[in-house]
């Protein structure tokens, strides 16, 4: 639980300062602006929509320096909400958010058996 929170508040911190450090790209699309954030070498760090008040929401996600997949999920006015992932290492963590609070977690590591019906 303490990772978690630990990646949740450095991705909170990447989103506020992510305007001073890096380059952005903003898109103007109907009453929401797509932003994208890039690493100094010049892969994407963030891409996601903020609304007309200049809250995040819609779909975020975030890339580590080598383009690869750290976390996914989505905002409304500003709080997550529903569920996010987040990939580290071998391990993928589910954590479904309302307002903004953490209501449960799941986690999967590469031993993990998954059912599948076909």
């Amino acid at each position: 639980m303490k990772k978690i929170v630990v990646v949740i508040v450095i991705l909170c911190v990447g989103f506020t300062y992510a305007q001073d450090k890096n380059h952005v790209k903003l898109e103007k699309k109907g009453e929401l602006t797509v932003a994208t954030y890039f690493h100094d070498n010049g892969e994407i760090q963030q891409t996601g929509t903020f609304d007309v008040n200049g809250k995040l929401d819609g779909k975020w996600t975030s890339f580590d320096v080598e383009g690869n997949k750290l976390a996914v999920g989505n905002y409304n006015a500003g709080k997550k909400v529903g569920k996010w992932f987040f990939w580290e290492g071998d391990s993928l963590k589910e954590v479904d958010f309302v307002d903004s609070k953490i209501v449960s977690v799941n986690q999967w590591d590469n031993r993990t058996k998954v059912a599948v019906n076909r």
